[in-house]
């Protein structure tokens, strides 16, 4: 009899057992067809706005294509025309003296104001939003003639060099001398978000590593390259990555300052204001096409090259 009531517990655990299981595989799916709702409209916008415009970006590169007329196949044409295009080549040198030097410049001084908000200051929340300001308003189109306004001949720099002086009539964006360099100050002027990036980092290293430098008397260069920086590294990483992916695609100030055409004398030819004259000035998106794969190409090599060489240099506290 024992036996049995035993048997017909166990068959009624199994049937509930198995009915449990239905019922949870009901709500598995239930929150599974919930959850490709909810991602179905990035799954829209990742095919619609990004997949398919780069497909289509691909195939016009190595076409003959103005807008206007059907696009025509012309093989490596244009990837060989960009061998020889030399105001192509002129736009890849200011890029990249844009980003070599405004790059480290706009992080060591995101890293110096980083490390003086993280001092304890008052008024901690109002300094961080006065300085994270130009980071927002950066890359605006009013910032930017705001700028052309400020270095013109008349402007305010010539202005205060003169009260202090020093008689001035320079143009610093229509003189090819100082046209890419007043971009730069630009670009180093928005600051604000890898500082507060780097500002984060610095609130997470523990204060007893700096308590304990200070009894054994390091000094404020010892604590900063063999405390701060080593556990700074991952943040200085990734600033650097996204910084550098930024600086690359940098084009509103170079249109605005130069108005579009990348002078004076091709001094502030960004790249993707060369890309953007092609495509949409000149109507040869064929050739505009390859000039973008080339520019992801670049970036994405930059970008791995990052990653295989801070295994150097970036320390991860495991």
């Amino acid at each position: 009899m024992s036996a049995i009531s035993e048997l017909t517990s166990l068959r009624r655990t199994r049937a509930k057992t198995a009915d449990e299981r239905r019922q949870q595989r009901k709500e598995n799916g239930r929150d599974n067809k919930a959850g490709y709702l909810f991602l179905l409209p990035w799954l829209i916008g990742l095919v619609v706005i990004t997949i398919g415009p780069m497909c289509a970006s691909l195939y016009l590169s190595f076409t003959d294509y103005n807008l206007l007329q059907p696009p025509k196949w012309a093989g490596l044409a244009n990837f060989q025309q960009m061998l020889h295009d030399e105001r192509l080549h002129q736009s890849l040198k200011v890029t990249f003296i844009y980003v070599f030097v405004g790059v480290p410049l706009q992080l060591a001084l995101a890293l110096a104001i980083a490390i003086l908000l993280d001092k304890g200051m008052k008024g901690l929340s109002f300094y961080r939003s006065i300085f994270y300001l130009p980071s927002m308003l950066g890359g605006s189109v009013a910032i930017a003639v705001l700028w052309r306004q400020i270095f013109g001949t008349d402007g305010l720099v010539n202005q205060v060099l003169r009260l202090i002086g020093i008689d001035s009539h320079t143009g610093w964006v229509s003189d090819p001398r100082y046209a890419l360099g007043t971009i730069i100050i630009l670009h180093i002027w928005t600051f604000g978000s890898p500082m507060v990036i780097f500002l984060a980092g610095l609130r997470q290293i523990p204060v007893m590593y700096y308590e304990a430098a200070a009894v054994d008397g390091a000094s404020r260069w010892s604590r900063f390259s063999k405390i701060t920086m080593p556990l700074l590294s991952p943040i200085v990483f990734f600033n650097l990555v996204l910084q550098i992916i930024g600086a690359f695609q940098s084009f509103t100030q170079a249109f605005v300052v130069s108005g579009g055409s990348g002078g004076p004398s091709d001094s502030t030819l960004f790249y993707t204001l060369y890309l953007y004259n092609r495509g949409f000035a000149n109507l040869q998106m064929g050739y505009a096409s390859a000039m973008a794969w080339l520019l992801l190409v670049i970036i994405g090599g930059f970008t791995a090259i990052n990653f295989f060489v801070s295994k150097y240099w970036v320390f991860y506290d495991d």
